[in-house]
Parts: structure tokens; C-alpha cells; sequence
């Protein structure tokens, strides 16, 4: 009996000390429970976790602020809402990003999401991986269907995805925002919402069984260019050491001849930045022209009216200004950003971090030549880019000039693994390239290396590793598929499709 009372009494003890299922975490802010996953073993998801207080009244056009402390245990299971935008055209095949069930577009946008297989672990020090959507800097959200995040924590990384302020609310100048904090005079909201993020990861993340301090930031799109900004500032040395930069060009050197982005056609420019004091007096003459001659007035004014008064201006006036811009760009403000991301890869100041950069066949353009010219850039400073192009063609549903091959944003469903939310039946090589996309991805934020940690299996179905691109190896790896496998091919040149693809919106 008495031996029976100890056994007993031993598992009871057991019982009480071992980590609960779906532990309580403390975050900035207070106490938070995520939700466990029917659909993906041992992973569970914290969806709208505020990462900063609401950016709306007296917030609005400010740098992210504490976020506002809440009361008992939030179960985090809804996304944050979306950024204010455009209301999206409808959903499916026939679009690149942007459709799926979500919370309705607001100014109160600064929510995060997190997947991981080690809720409470805080010793664990898994990598972590901050996924950063596109949409031009204009559209988009961070919990499309597109972004689930599962399969990534599947991989023993702790995915990150989050939503940012877009259009006129995140990219905004005026001389009066500048007098209210001259040492930080800035109008790039949307770019201080993402160093935010990485900031709360910095202080967070631990929480969800990550290391802080191996942290890759990763983006497709005007995701991808944010990842290029990011990497240029001054505010984000040490929050993050690796860096992926998908589908948004490369470097832009004046010391190098431009090559067409497609045979025949133009050359691709450097993007060009406004500088904060241009974007103040753009966006000073727009308000002016609406009556709104003072802060007070453009932060009583309504989201609608702030969200269309730069095309109207446009509209009625046919003058451009910053607010009516395409893309829109960051501001170079001597605060978030002091030069352009070209600046930065030239003289040396840009994060001397492991990077992988690439495009799809079908993308806006071939930019395999400015993705040359930053991996050489990037030898030339010590460091080193592994190049990549997605060459997998993308059957259209029927209809002539609908997105057609390999087109911009066609590599997401693959990168991610999250084919099955795409109507389109997928064939059993589909999935075998995506999980050897993902294993790459996720072995870069890992190591640092897309082929894994030394010893490991090699990517490619023909034995090949995938190298950094060098002068001495020239290295692009080609993700295709064929009629019968998966295929990752190491090619020392990309596939040059005849021009872009985008294909038509409904």
C-alpha cells in the first residue's frame, strides 16, 4: 500500500510541474494563450498579438507607441485587423495576394502572429523568422492565406508575421509632424512599425521558444524592398543576422552598365527616395489644397477622407504628389533611413549579414542582372548571397493573360507549403518542390546556409549544393518543375523569359 501511496504521489508531482499543453506566456502588454492546431502536430499559433497601441487619434502619424496593457489571460485566436486599404478585388486564382477571410481594414493595425512548436520553452532558442507581406507599400496583410505559418514551425522555426501601416497612414510627411520631434523628424511610420516588430521579437520572442538573437527577416514584394530598407538603417544593427529579399531586385550600381529588364525593353532604374524634406512640402501642399492647414485638422479627419484626399488632389489639380505615388518609397530622413539601400551596399554601411535574393521567371521584369551585381557587392565587402530564380510555370485556369507562368508572388505558395489554400488541384511534384523550397528557407534561417547545417542532404535531385554566388562561381539555383519531379537545378545563369507576365485582375 505504501508503495503504492509514493507511485501515486509521484505522478501527481509530475502532473503539477510538467509545462502545460497550451501554456499561459507573458508578453509586453500582459498575459497571452495561443491555440493549438488540429491540422499541424505539436503547433500552435498566437494570432493579434499587439505589438504597439493603437496608431489612430493623437497616435496617428507617430512613431509606434508602448503598446496598452490588458487585463487576465488574451487568447490570442483572431488575426489583427489589416492595415486601412482599397477594398481588394475578389479572391482566388486571378489574383497574386490579397484574398481570405479577414478582420475589416482599419487604422488600428499594429497586430503580429506567431507559430511555434515550443510555446513557454525558453531555454529552447529556436530560429526565428519575421515574414514582411507586400502590396507596394499600399496593400496587404500579414495573415493571408498565402503567409500560414505552420509548416515553417514545423521545421523547428518560430514564423513571425505581422501587419504594418501601408499608404498614406504609414508613409506621411508635413512639416508640423517634423516640429513635433525634431531629433526624430521622420514620415516613415510604416518602416518604425517594422523595426518595432523586431524589436518586440528582441524582447518577446524567447516566450515562444526562440532566439532572439537568430533572427531572419524575410519579404516578397514591397516586403522585399522593406527588407532592403531595413537593412540600410541605422535602427536596426543587431535585430536580426540573416536576409532574404524576394522580387525586389538587387543593386543598382552607377559604377556598372545597365542591362534592359527584358530583351528590347528599357532599363531597369534605381528606385528612386524623396528626401524628408521633398515629401514635406508634397504632402503640405495637398492638405492645404483640402483645408487641412494644421495637425490638429488632418488628425481629426476622417480614415476615408486621409486615405482618399492624395487622388483626389491628383484627380482634380493633374499635379502628382508623394501621396499618389507609384511605388511609394520610404523618405530619406537622416533618422530611419540616411541613404538609399544602393548607397549602403556601396560604401559598406549595410548589414554585413548572410543574404539570399531572387526572382520568378515571369516577375516584373529580369532582374537578374542587378541580383549579380549585389551578390559581387557583397563578396567584394566579405559577406556572401546565395541567388535563386522560381521557374516553376503556373498553369492559368482557362482564361487568356490571367497570370500566367511563373508570375510575381507564384514562388509564396511554394516558399510557404500552403498550396492546399489555393483552389487549383496540385500535383504530387508541386508539393515535392515546395518542401524542398521550404526546407531551403528554412534551413537559411537556421544557418545561414539554404543546403542545411555541413553534412547535410544536398538540395538539388541531381546531387548539386547551392553555392553563394562569387565571381569565381557564378551560381543561380533554378527551382522548376518538370513533368515528373521536383527539380532544383544549380545553373550558373537564370531563364530569361521574353518580358513580364503579370496577366489581368478581375
Amino acid at each position: 500500500m505504501k508503495k503504492i501511496l509514493i507511485l501515486l504521489g509521484a505522478l501527481a508531482l509530475a502532473a503539477c510541474t510538467a509545462a502545460p499543453e497550451n501554456p499561459v506566456l507573458t508578453v509586453e502588454g500582459g498575459q497571452i494563450q495561443g491555440v493549438i492546431l488540429d491540422d499541424a502536430p505539436g503547433v500552435t499559433v498566437y494570432r493579434g498579438i499587439p505589438y504597439a497601441a493603437p496608431p489612430i487619434g493623437e497616435n496617428r502619424w507617430r512613431a509606434p507607441q508602448p503598446v496598452v496593457p490588458w487585463e487576465g489571460v488574451r487568447v490570442c485566436d483572431k488575426f489583427g485587423h489589416p492595415a486601412f486599404q482599397a477594398v481588394h478585388y475578389p479572391g482566388g486564382y486571378t489574383t497574386e495576394w490579397g484574398y481570405g477571410d479577414e478582420a475589416p481594414y482599419s487604422e488600428d493595425c499594429l497586430y503580429l502572429n506567431v507559430w511555434t512548436k515550443a510555446p513557454g520553452q525558453v531555454d529552447k532558442k529556436l530560429p526565428v523568422a519575421v515574414w514582411i507581406f507586400g502590396g507596394g507599400l499600399r496593400e496587404g496583410w500579414g495573415s493571408e492565406p498565402e503567409f500560414d505559418g505552420k509548416n515553417w514551425a514545423g521545421k523547428d522555426v518560430v514564423l513571425v508575421s505581422f501587419n504594418y501601416r501601408v499608404g498614406p497612414f504609414g508613409f506621411f510627411a508635413h512639416p508640423e509632424l517634423s516640429a513635433e520631434d525634431p531629433e526624430h523628424a521622420t514620415g516613415n511610420w510604416g518602416t518604425l512599425d517594422q523595426i518595432a516588430v523586431l524589436n518586440w521579437v528582441k524582447n518577446n520572442i524567447a516566450q515562444f521558444g526562440g532566439d532572439p538573437d537568430n533572427v531572419m527577416i524575410f519579404g516578397q514584394s514591397a516586403g522585399s524592398r522593406s527588407v532592403k530598407f531595413l537593412s540600410a538603417s541605422p535602427l536596426t544593427k543587431g535585430l536580426f543576422n540573416k536576409a532574404v529579399i524576394m522580387s525586389g531586385s538587387g543593386l543598382v550600381d552607377p559604377r556598372v552598365p545597365a542591362q534592359p529588364m527584358f530583351p528590347g525593353g528599357p532599363v531597369m532604374p534605381a528606385q528612386q527616395q524623396p528626401t524628408l524634406a521633398e515629401a514635406e512640402k508634397s504632402v503640405k501642399d495637398v492638405m492645404d489644397w483640402a483645408g487641412l492647414t494644421d495637425l490638429k485638422k488632418m488628425r481629426a479627419a476622417s480614415t476615408e477622407t486621409i486615405y482618399a484626399v492624395g487622388g483626389i488632389y491628383t484627380s482634380v489639380t493633374g499635379k502628382r504628389s508623394i501621396l499618389s505615388a507609384m511605388p511609394i518609397s520610404p523618405y530619406i530622413d537622416g533618422y530611419v533611413l540616411t541613404e538609399t539601400f544602393d548607397e549602403a551596399c556601396i560604401d559598406g554601411s549595410l548589414a554585413q549579414v548572410p543574404y539570399m535574393i531572387g526572382y520568378t521567371l515571369n516577375d516584373s521584369g529580369n532582374m537578374g542582372d542587378q541580383i549579380r551585381t549585389f551578390c559581387l557587392n557583397r563578396e567584394e565587402m566579405g559577406g556572401k548571397a546565395y541567388a535563386y530564380q522560381f521557374a516553376r510555370p503556373l498553369p492559368t485556369d482557362g482564361r487568356p493573360n490571367v497570370l500566367q507562368g511563373a508570375f510575381h508572388s507564384s514562388d509564396l505558395w511554394f516558399v510557404f507549403k500552403s498550396l492546399e489554400h489555393c483552389w487549383r488541384p496540385w500535383t504530387q511534384g508541386d508539393w515535392d518542390l515546395s518542401e524542398k523550397m521550404l526546407t531551403a528557407w528554412s534551413n537559411f534561417a537556421k544557418f545561414g546556409d539554404p543546403n542545411g547545417a555541413p553534412g547535410a542532404a544536398p538540395l538539388g535531385v541531381d546531387g548539386s549544393t547551392w553555392q553563394p554566388y562569387t565571381a569565381a562561381t557564378p551560381q543561380f539555383m533554378v527551382w522548376k518543375l518538370d513533368d515528373t519531379e521536383a527539380e532544383a537545378s544549380a545553373m550558373g545563369e537564370p531563364l530569361v523569359a521574353p518580358r513580364p507576365s503579370f496577366g489581368t485582375r478581375p
